[in-house]
């Protein structure tokens, strides 16, 4: 009987993509020439501009890069779903940082923040203390020392440059030594850089000096004692690796609070009674803005990261105004997500439309890169699927559309790199909306200054588009909303 019923339901589910795939591919070739080249280039280039200076959350440039999209949304005929009336949901968003207040001393030598020392969480903290070097912190290297009541200077080797998803392991490994430094007697680790994670320092250095963010009340506003965690360059090895000397660090800490906002539009639906549900289509608007200079450039413009998003979001409602769907189209423009998800978190506990009515997200992050027939769909495999059917039915898209290979390595729970969480479909998803994310994945030039316009691969962002527009297409005209699958539940 339970054999019986599996091929039932495998027979249904053949059947239900089938279907898909065939409405799917009649509307790519009716819409295909909806979404072209030449529009995604003009937004990406505007968006990327210099004139908008990085389109850092809680800048003058972010509104600025919000009032441009909003105007988008007026010109193409999608009514305003904001706030009072207008396309805009403001928040409030809380930096805290490491003030200039603070010391840090090795052998009586002061250190500067950022370029000589980071501390990988502005918590305050005092001490004095021996400083003791224990070399890669081996066994048998551990064996030799007493850390109790000391400083622990720690040489951490990294991967070669360009391996992007160690930049995040590292995090994670540097918090797991510290943890067990700290339970064993130490009152401060310091890594050290070797030659090789040295790129990596200069990459997170630049992002630490700005400190941490989150809404009012979230966990990274919460300051507290405890003991430090460092991280110095491959610089001050040599110093570090001095006998008998005095660590001596004083943190203090200092908070701002900023405006941020989500650009949100709708255009109703032509069924009498689908319209009152929602196909969510997102993205972020916002980037690093202006950091240390590499190579002389020190606007980082997100080309990819994440202006390819717009345009896609742009082009999508550009698309759906020509044609509407059954279903009515809820577009977001979520602020701050490189701060820490903070617009869809904001909005996810705000909505402008009942929650309820949010039949699925469909979210665009940085879509123009890497090689052209490859792709990635997050959310699409246990532990982060939430819709089997959503997640059918965009299968069915590509294969109508642009035939990607999926990069299935990303969606993993044990990639390195954590990319499921880290955008703006993951407080959906959390939320039990249904909920999936197209990106074509990480490259070398992520967040630094050289992603710009001219490095998009243009053609490939089309056909992301076209993918991304032909799923949302399906959505919008299925008799039925998608279900989120029972049992859903992440892995933290």
């Amino acid at each position: 009987m339970i054999k019986i019923t599996r091929f039932i339901s495998r027979i249904t589910l053949l059947l239900t993509l089938v279907s898909t795939a065939v409405l799917a591919q009649k509307q790519a070739a009716d819409n295909r020439a909806a979404i072209n080249e030449a529009d995604l280039k003009r937004d990406v280039y505007k968006l990327a501009d210099d004139h908008f200076q990085g389109r850092v959350a809680g800048s003058l440039n972010e509104l600025k890069a919000s009032a441009w999209i909003a105007e988008q949304f007026r010109a193409m005929g999608l009514q305003p779903a904001g706030d009072d009336g207008t396309y805009f949901q403001f928040f409030h968003i809380q930096r805290t940082r490491v003030s200039e207040t603070s010391r840090f001393i090795v052998g009586g030598k002061a250190l500067t923040y950022g370029p000589d020392v980071i501390a990988l969480a502005p918590a305050i903290a005092s001490v004095d203390a021996p400083l003791v070097y224990v070399g890669t912190g081996t066994p048998e290297e551990m064996a030799k020392v007493d850390i109790k009541g000391k400083a622990v200077a720690i040489l951490f080797s990294g991967t070669p440059p360009g391996d992007l998803s160690f930049r995040r392991f590292m995090l994670t490994t540097m918090n797991r030594r510290a943890a067990e430094f700290v339970k064993a007697g130490a009152v401060a680790t310091i890594f050290v850089s070797d030659s090789r994670a040295d790129a990596i320092y200069n990459w997170w250095s630049s992002a630490m000096e700005m400190g941490r963010y989150d809404l009012p009340g979230g966990p990274n506003t919460r300051v507290f004692a405890q003991a430090p965690l460092l991280w110095l360059p491959a610089s001050k090895l040599a110093m570090i690796q001095q006998p008998n000397q005095q660590f001596t660090n004083v943190v203090n800490v200092e908070s701002f609070s900023y405006p941020s906002v989500n650009i949100v539009a709708k255009l109703p639906g032509t069924d009498p009674k689908l319209k009152e549900e929602y196909v969510l289509i997102s993205t972020h608007q916002d980037h690093d803005g202006i950091r240390r200079a590499v190579a002389g450039d020190s606007i980082y413009n997100g080309a990819d990261d994440n202006a390819t998003g717009c345009a896609a979001a742009l082009a999508i409602g550009r698309a759906f105004a020509k044609k509407p769907g059954k279903r009515s189209l809820l577009i977001v423009f979520h602020g701050a997500e490189e701060r820490g998800l903070l617009g869809s978190r904001y909005f996810v506990d705000h909505p402008t439309v009942p929650k309820s009515s949010i039949a699925a997200v469909l979210n665009g992050e940085m879509m123009g890169r890497n090689s052209p027939d490859s792709a990635a769909l997050l959310g699409s495999q246990v532990p982060h699927r939430n819709s089997t059917e959503l997640v059918n039915q965009a299968m069915a898209a590509n294969q109508a559309t642009a035939k990607f290979k999926l990069d299935t390595l990303w969606d993993r729970p044990d990639h390195p790199e954590g990319w499921y969480f880290r955008s703006d479909h993951l407080p959906y998803a959390r939320a039990n909306v249904p909920a999936i994310c197209f990106t074509s994945l990480l490259h070398p030039d992520y967040h630094t200054p050289r992603d710009e316009p001219a490095r998009i691969d243009y053609a490939k962002l089309a056909n992301m588009t076209r993918w991304m527009y032909v799923t949302a297409w399906q959505v919008a005209n299925a008799p039925t909303r998608p279900p989120v699958d029972p049992g859903f539940k992440l892995e933290r």
